[in-house]
Formats: C-alpha cells, sequence, structure tokens
C-alpha cells in the first residue's frame, strides 16, 4: 500500500494571490476545514509547502 497524508485547511484563501486558491483546489480543499487524505509525492508534499499557513498536515499513513 502507497504512504498517504492527511491535509486539512486551516485558513480562507480569500485576500490570497489566486495561485494559492489554485493550490487548494489542486489538494482537493476548498473551504475551512475540510481534510483529504493524499498520496505521498514529491508533487503532493510540494504544493503542501507552497502554502503552509493555509493547510496542516494531521497524520502520515503508511
Amino acid at each position: 500500500m502507497a504512504k498517504t497524508i492527511v491535509v486539512k485547511q486551516i485558513a480562507s484563501p480569500s485576500r490570497r494571490p489566486d495561485v494559492q486558491r489554485r493550490t487548494l483546489i489542486g489538494l482537493g480543499l476548498n473551504k475551512m476545514n475540510r481534510t483529504r487524505e493524499l498520496e505521498d509525492t514529491p508533487s503532493v508534499r510540494g504544493m503542501v509547502n507552497a502554502i503552509p499557513h493555509l493547510v496542516q498536515i494531521i497524520e502520515e499513513r503508511g
């Protein structure tokens, strides 16, 4: 089984640059306190690291 991470949106993308909003949508998030379980790949990690003020890694599985 592949490694996964659980990511939670902790802040609103309003009044943020459009690229940050699009990064959130790319992660499958768009509303406060939503969580997603995503495959732990370098591209997903890069997206999470690009917006650390908007998302939080809750759990790492696998």
